[in-house]
């Protein structure tokens, strides 16, 4: 009579069931990121019109462009603009944060501008297709589109990929040196065998890109789980009060706070305890490590009051400021982009031959 090994039963079982539970959110969140990979080139093609501007004149004060926003919107937590490197014939992007106080909707806006005229390009909030079908997708990757909820959700699919691959990892670890060998081949006989061999020869190729997008993904997420992120979500946002102290002066000093500092992001603040802030890289610093050096300023005082370099940082946070580089592939060229988009959908794969090996399970059990 054949022993069963138990612990291989349960192994199985419990990867099993992670796959079965996750496995439709984990197909979105894979095809939603492939998306996101080039979610800068794909966005501007498709409203090449709309975001490609002439230069005409002078580029108009960023104090004007941010009290033009602050009167347009009355009720922000705060701006952020995305793209303060932005070329002569490229529309300004903003962040528009928002809070209405529900915890069911994610409330972020986005605002694209004429630098030149001043005029809207576009202006909605993430939840609609309009302005921006890759925006919708940008916060559907983040919460699908269910708010809090959703953010907790995805967030917590990160671990069960987590712990999925190191399931999946004891059930194949014989394999794992036969595959990186091609030592395993792939058996076209039907779909049983198809589904079968694609699920362990893909799981393989895909374990380390499986622990570093989920993990990564998860690691910056985490605030979903803090309480007081939670009820800060069911204040809504009050009535803007704008920086007293020209936005233009600020970012000046803060420029010259920090000369070597290439700027990534600019926030504005628009309320009383927010600081305006640039976060960003230096020059010649590597393409694996996003931000970790930024400069905070006073908007009352115009005072700047901290300055962060990620050279005098700890290991650990070094480390954390290389997660969203290695989380979207944005640290290399367009062959690593590519390489994470195929990255991007090997979840959605597996969750699919995943599902197919469990009904054939089911299927032989009761057959």
């Amino acid at each position: 009579m054949r022993k069963i090994n138990f612990t291989r039963v349960l192994v199985f079982s419990v990867h099993s069931w992670l796959g079965l539970i996750s496995g439709i959110f984990l197909l979105l969140l894979g095809l939603s990121g492939s998306a996101l990979v080039f979610l800068k080139e794909i966005d501007q093609m498709i409203n090449a019109d709309l975001l490609h501007v002439s230069p005409k004149g002078q580029v108009l004060p960023l104090d004007t462009i941010y009290r033009k926003i602050g009167k347009q919107h009355p009720n922000l937590t705060g701006i952020a603009w995305l793209n303060p490197d932005a070329g002569t014939e490229e529309a300004y992007e903003f962040r528009l944060y928002r809070n209405d106080g529900k915890i069911s909707t994610y409330d972020l806006g986005m605002m694209s501008i004429n630098p030149y005229s001043g005029a809207i390009l576009r202006d909605g909030n993430l939840k609609d297709f309009n302005p921006s079908f890759m925006h919708w997708i940008l916060q559907f990757h983040w919460s699908f589109q269910l708010g809090l909820p959703g953010l907790f959700l995805a967030t917590v699919f990160g671990i069960t990929m987590l712990l999925s691959t190191a399931t999946g990892l004891i059930i194949y670890r014989k394999y794992i040196w036969k595959v990186f060998t091609f030592q395993v081949k792939m058996k076209w006989k039907n779909w049983r065998t198809i589904s079968s061999d694609l699920h362990r020869i893909v799981g393989v190729w895909a374990l380390f890109f499986n622990v570093i997008i989920f993990f990564t993904g998860f690691w910056m997420n985490k605030f979903a789980f803090d309480p007081g992120y939670w009820k800060k979500q069911t204040v809504s946002a009050p009535v803007n009060v704008l920086s007293a102290q020209s936005a233009d002066q600020l970012l000046r000093t803060a420029r010259n706070a920090m000369p070597d500092l290439v700027p990534r992001n600019i926030y504005l603040p628009t309320q009383a305890e927010k600081l305006f802030r640039i976060s960003g890289t230096l020059k010649n610093q590597s393409p694996f490590f996003y931000n970790g050096n930024s400069v905070a300023i006073d908007p009352g005082t115009g005072l700047v009051t901290s300055m962060d370099r990620l050279s005098e940082k700890g290991l650990w946070e070094k480390t954390e400021a290389s997660f969203f580089p290695l989380h979207a592939g944005t640290f290399g060229g367009t062959p690593v982009k590519a390489l994470y988009v195929i990255i991007g959908l090997l979840p959605g794969l597996l969750s699919i031959t995943g599902a197919l090996l469990w009904w054939r399970k089911v299927k032989k059990r009761y057959s």
